[in-house]
């Protein structure tokens, strides 16, 4: 019985640490997050309840330390939430509205917003070890509007939003990757 404890132990522990798992798409940093599930509790009554709800995404990556950030993508996703569909969700990215999706599940919703960010592997250091790390954050409509709208949020606005710690209303979700090299990625 001891034996099937520790293998159980230790294929909880090796899921856990995949929180984050960067990859190459060509020449593009993409990261895969399995365990971010952002469309629940507030956001989701939020949805459910007619609003919009705008999701704030940064992908960091930092190299030689975790705290020596080299680059960084921000986004912002704007989710709805059709009343006489059920649990369908559609997703736009504001400043290109050609890229969205529509009749999507919550979880088909939430993988689409981290698909669609990135980091140019030419903008990072080959030969270093590298970490990514991704932060969402809901964004009330009202604030999104003094950012410039749900449709014309400016990068100074992100940047700033994400030089604050979160709010504790504000709903946020932050996901790191182990240490990894980027001639360890297959592009």
């Amino acid at each position: 019985m001891l034996p099937v404890l520790v293998c159980c132990e230790l294929i909880g522990l090796s899921v856990s640490s995949e929180e984050l798992v960067p990859h190459r798409t060509g020449d593009q940093l993409h990261v895969a997050a399995p365990r971010l599930h952002f469309i629940t509790g507030r956001s989701l009554q939020r949805l459910r309840d007619g609003d919009i709800v705008p999701f704030d995404f940064q992908l960091t990556v930092a190299a030689g330390a975790k705290t020596n950030v080299v680059q960084r993508a921000l986004e912002r996703f704007v989710v709805s939430y059709p009343i006489w569909e059920v649990d369908k969700f559609s997703v736009v990215r504001p400043h290109n509205f050609r890229q969205s999706s529509a009749d999507l599940s919550a979880n088909a919703a939430e993988a689409w917003c981290v698909q669609n960010i990135f980091i140019p592997v030419d903008t990072l250091p080959a030969n270093q070890e590298l970490w990514a790390r991704l932060e969402v954050r809901t964004t009330d409509p009202r604030e999104a509007a003094a950012d410039g709208g749900v449709s014309g949020v400016s990068l100074a606005a992100l940047i700033d939003l994400f030089s604050r710690p979160a709010r504790a209303q504000q709903d946020h979700w932050a996901y790191e990757s182990s240490a990894f090299r980027l001639s360890d990625l297959k592009p």
